[in-house]
């Protein structure tokens, strides 16, 4: 699957993602950050999923309708337990994101929003 990591996002994430056979962009290496309408766009237009930590993505998906390829958003989980997660979504929900789903994993649940 094609990833990408929004730079709130820590790069340790990029090797055990990539071991586990994704493609992983982090857009911290990218010379300035576009903002999220751009990073939005480019993840759609690569069909990349996006990895994040904050909820700007979900709002403009929902609220403004933009174009995804997936989103997964990541709240309150540890540095160490992001990579875990991140693989088991991605395991388990990769089909779901790649038609637009958005899904919002905390230590206790996952709420998955399908496309309209």
């Amino acid at each position: 699957m094609k990833i990408l990591l929004d730079s709130c996002v820590s790069s340790i994430l990029r090797p055990p993602l990539q071991t586990a056979g994704h493609d992983v962009i982090w857009t911290g290496d990218w010379p300035q950050d576009p903002g999220d309408e751009e990073i939005l766009a480019f993840a759609y237009q690569e069909q990349r999923t996006i990895i994040t930590l904050d909820k700007d993505f979900g709002a403009l998906a929902i609220r403004d309708k933009r174009p995804h390829a997936g989103i997964i958003r990541l709240v309150n989980f540890s540095l160490r337990d992001q990579p875990a997660a991140c693989e088991q979504i991605l395991r388990q929900h990769g089909e779901i994101l790649l038609t637009g789903a958005i899904i919002t994993a905390d230590q206790r649940r996952l709420r998955i929003r399908l496309p309209d």
